[in-house]
């Protein structure tokens, strides 16, 4: 793969994103569910005995319609293709974790990887912020301590909501420019006092 990072990741106001597949004619991936119980242990506990070896998926959808370059809607679990990994850069990626390839149930030609986070940052403002949901953690309404966001990485986890990914604006944005109309981007915080954030973003 290349490996060119990206030149520039300054933004005027710093914003944190969900990404997700847009609910459009494009296959999307299921991952096995014992893998993906795996990769839910591994982010809660942090054993490393648990991280991910392999992660298994199959196509979903109508076999007419063209594989998606971001198609995996779990919040933990984001998986791109080749073509978007080489285009945003896969140094840039690995700041923030790990590019493991993603096995596909009868398409061993298909290449795909998952984006294993290993960045755990607490940057939440647990104050100004919605209190975490005692079955996994999710944080509806976000507030985040601008000086301590790890704005240099393209994404990292949250120690209190450690099963999501959080994708900071910059790299949020460079993802829906590459992948065309393809992911849908929920704002979660935005330094800019004037921007709504969604109002459930990691809903479905």
């Amino acid at each position: 793969m290349k490996g060119d990072p990206m030149t520039e990741t300054p933004e005027t106001s710093p914003a944190v994103y969900r990404l997700l597949p847009k609910l459009a004619q494009y296959q999307q991936l299921t991952p096995d569910g014992g893998d993906l119980r795996r990769l839910k242990r591994w982010q809660r506990l942090g054993a490393e005995e648990d991280r991910p070896v392999r992660f298994r998926t199959k196509w979903g959808g109508e076999r007419n319609w063209s594989k998606g370059d971001f198609p995996s809607g779990y919040p933990g679990a984001p998986i791109l293709s080749r073509r978007l990994v080489d285009r945003f850069g896969a140094d840039a990626l690995r700041t923030a974790g790990t590019l493991m390839p993603v096995e596909i149930e009868d398409a061993t030609t298909d290449e795909f990887y998952l984006l294993l986070i290993d960045q755990v940052i607490d940057c939440l403002d647990l104050r100004r912020s919605s209190r975490p949901k005692k079955l996994n953690g999710e944080v509806t309404k976000a507030v985040y301590r601008a000086d301590a966001l790890p704005s240099h990485l393209p994404a990292f986890r949250l120690p209190q909501f450690p099963g999501a990914v959080q994708w900071n604006g910059w790299a949020a944005e460079r993802l829906v420019e590459l992948a065309s109309d393809q992911i849908e981007a929920r704002l979660c915080w935005s330094g800019d006092p004037t921007a709504v954030p969604h109002p459930d973003p990691w809903g479905f």
